[in-house]
């Protein structure tokens, strides 16, 4: 009798243990991120085709990504905050407002960026012209890929930026 109450035991313990086991997996699998945004991680953009002065703008995580090649005759082509991709230079840039995050509208013929909900104006490389913006506006994680920008992964050209203080 007791050799059967060994055996249901351990048959008991066993099922019981699976069961854990089924259970951890599934709570694992509810903390793991959809796949839908695993996806949303990085984002590849070509700029072999971008046109000078003419915005881009891409997603990247649920928020807009302002790109922008700028012109050499324009005056912020030598900004700090220009990004050398395949010889030309970039403004990349989430598109929202650093005052209320508004999604700013850019306007080429003036070379800037106006945020309609209280005024506050870019220049073409994100640098405030008018407040009340507090700061500039923010630059995502990329990395350059020779005509292609990652965004979403921190490349030597991002972490340049952050050493001069450009990115927070």
């Amino acid at each position: 009798m007791s050799d059967r109450r060994d055996f249901f035991g351990k048959a008991l313990g066993a099922f019981a243990g699976l069961g854990a086991l089924g259970a951890l997996y599934a709570a694992k699998r509810t903390w793991d991120p959809l796949p839908s945004v695993k996806a949303a991680g990085f984002t590849t953009v070509d700029l072999s085709k971008a046109e000078p002065n003419v915005l881009y703008t891409e997603m990247w995580r649920g928020k807009p990504i302002f790109i922008l090649k700028v012109a050499k005759d324009d005056k912020a082509y030598s900004d700090k905050r220009l990004i050398n991709v395949g010889g030309d230079k970039f403004f990349i840039a989430i598109g929202l407002c650093t005052h209320l995050g508004c999604i700013p509208a850019y306007f080429p013929d003036k070379h800037k960026f106006i945020c309609a909900c209280h005024g506050g104006q870019f220049d073409a490389a994100g640098e405030v012209l008018k407040s009340p913006p507090p700061s500039p506006l923010v630059i995502p994680p990329f990395k350059v890929d020779g005509k292609k920008v990652v965004l979403g992964e921190a490349g030597p050209e991002y972490k340049k930026l952050q050493e001069a203080g450009v990115v927070a």
